[in-house]
């Protein structure tokens, strides 16, 4: 199935959005059950910022200039990511149900980084968002201040 270029941004906002999602409530679920207590989330908010800005700000800034290269072409509708982003997703996916289904990771670190984690990833989903709906204007991130073309 083969989609113009732009609306990649958007399926990438829905896929890393929707991922975070369910990552986040797996961190919920686990302070929930009595894995961590109500200081993860406190510690968790900030660890969301640094993920987010330190790796994430970046990775959409580099996927988003690269779908908007593609033009006005139609693509394939899994060309939002490269690749290497495929690799890594897989190598991501794999290692974190794999802990957790091995219990190698006490359920206090599950709810600590799965919070941050994924409301970082859904962070990245609304960055791609951002992106799909400034094309052609200038995004301005609220945190740094840079400014970069969309």
């Amino acid at each position: 199935m083969k989609v113009r270029a732009k609306y990649l941004l958007l399926i990438a906002a829905a896929v890393w959005f929707v991922a975070g999602i369910n990552i986040l409530r797996l961190g919920i679920l686990s302070i929930l059950a009595g894995e961590g207590s109500l200081w993860l989330w406190l510690i968790g908010i900030p660890v969301v910022f640094i993920l987010f800005h330190a790796m994430f700000s970046r990775l959409v800034g580099k996927h988003a200039d690269r779908i908007r290269s593609y033009g006005e072409n139609r693509m394939h509708v899994l060309k939002f990511f490269d690749i290497k982003g495929y690799i890594i997703m897989a190598i991501m996916m794999s290692g974190g149900i794999g802990l957790r289904a091995a219990d190698i990771v006490p359920g206090w670190f599950v709810a600590f980084f799965y919070t941050g984690l994924g409301a970082a990833l859904a962070l990245a989903g609304i960055g791609f968002l951002i992106h799909f709906l400034h094309q052609g204007g200038e995004i301005r991130c609220p945190v740094t201040g840079k400014t970069r073309l969309a």
